[in-house]
């Protein structure tokens, strides 16, 4: 059976979920709640200009994704995107459709002149570190990864648009 790669529609985003859910407990991240997942995957889906997600699929099964979303820096000259989940089934693996979603969504990318791709990934994986790199990815060495949540306890703190700066 041949594996279909293609661009994620809104009526996509019911099915993901089991996929992200996969991928979270492969990577260890917590928090998941499938209802969550697939109103945000719809909103995404629904504004492409925020990024993009495409979906292999066999014999009308989602099989992997890659889903990048997409930031402006004036550093890379203009519009970049970063990849922010890429999985596929582990039983899929190792038949090069890890590599056509990257395809499939580079070439989108090109197209809409997106100037770089990065992605994040842990130090430990040795395996995607490898991948990563005989698709054309380089190590961005001298770098580190921080972060902040902007989340709200929206409880506890309340903010009033006239205190925001602007």
């Amino acid at each position: 059976m041949s594996v279909v790669v293609r661009r994620a529609e809104v009526a996509d985003a019911k099915g993901l979920p089991s996929l992200v859910r996969a991928y979270w407990e492969f990577e260890g991240i917590a928090g998941f709640d499938a209802s969550r997942i697939a109103a945000l995957l719809a909103s995404l889906l629904a504004r492409p200009e925020l990024g993009q997600c495409w979906v292999a699929e066999e014999g009308g099964e989602l099989v992997g994704y890659l889903l990048a979303v997409y930031m402006f820096s004036l550093e890379h000259g203009g519009v970049m995107a970063e990849i922010d989940e890429i999985f596929v089934v582990p039983e899929r693996r190792s038949l090069k459709i890890g590599a056509a979603l990257l395809d499939a969504a580079t070439a989108v990318m090109m197209q809409l002149g997106i100037a770089q791709l990065q992605l994040q990934l842990g130090r430990g994986n040795a395996r995607g570190q490898r991948f990563y790199e005989q698709q054309g990815f380089e190590r961005l060495s001298g770098y580190e990864l921080l972060r902040k949540s902007l989340r709200l306890d929206r409880a506890a703190r309340r903010v009033d648009s006239t205190t925001l700066p602007g």
